[in-house]
């Protein structure tokens, strides 16, 4: 598979040590504008770049009839049109705000968590996440996914960073220096707190997971999710 990375910074990096031991090949890495002729060898572009790039890069790739996927956060308002555009050209998409198997296991146990504490109202949701000090976006995409997680399986309206009410959860987020990722959900009372945590332990996991994605995605049409791709 001939792979373009859009998006060279730890995770690209990263991306391409594991896909290149799986036998892949990277044909297009850059951490700069993207001009189609530099991508239209690959068989699919993995975008890992920035909220201000990432709407111009799944563009690129649509229009060229190149498989995109994409786990840049912080873009989401373009979300609704790249589903457009995709459809229109017949494309192949997917975004996830976190690629990683483990993190996408933990999205279900969370729904699941989600509906069975819904009807014990003295427990009080939260969520909180630990990133790394370059992070660009917060709260985490993964952790607006959990939120989201939690807002479908509940009375829920919403989430916030400060101040929320109570039809709302509370997300903290904290930049501490090289943490990989860090998103624990809380349900607290006054008798006891229950808490399930998902914590990484290196970039692998989220790489691994876009390459699988990617090696999925690479023959087929449509826009899709990690849940298509994991069979959750």
């Amino acid at each position: 598979m001939k792979i373009a990375l859009l998006g060279y910074g730890k995770m690209g990096k990263t991306i391409e040590k594991l896909a290149l031991q799986k036998g892949h090949t990277i044909v297009f890495k850059t951490n700069t504008k993207t001009i189609i002729n530099e991508i239209s060898n690959a068989d699919i572009a993995i975008d890992f770049s920035t909220p201000d790039s990432a709407v111009s890069n799944i563009t690129l790739c649509l229009e060229n009839n190149i498989p995109v996927i994409s786990g840049t956060t912080g873009w989401l308002l373009g979300y609704d049109k790249m589903i457009k555009l995709c459809e229109k050209r017949n494309g192949s998409f997917i975004y996830a705000s976190n690629f990683s198997v483990g993190v996408n296991l933990f999205f279900n146990i969370n729904e699941y968590v989600s509906k069975l504490m819904e009807p014990w109202k003295e427990y009080l949701v939260s969520i909180e996440e630990i990133h790394h000090t370059q992070k660009l976006d917060a709260p985490s995409g993964t952790a607006i996914t959990l939120a989201e997680g939690i807002i479908n399986n509940s009375e829920k309206k919403g989430w916030k960073l400060e101040n929320p009410s109570e039809e709302e959860i509370k997300i903290t987020a904290k930049r501490v220096d090289d943490v990989k990722g860090t998103h624990i959900i809380n349900y607290d009372s006054k008798i006891d707190i229950i808490s399930i945590k998902h914590e990484a332990h290196s970039r692998d996991g989220f790489a691994l997971g876009a390459i699988l994605a990617a090696e999925w995605l690479v023959d087929k049409k449509g826009v899709f999710t990690m849940k298509d791709v994991l069979e959750l």
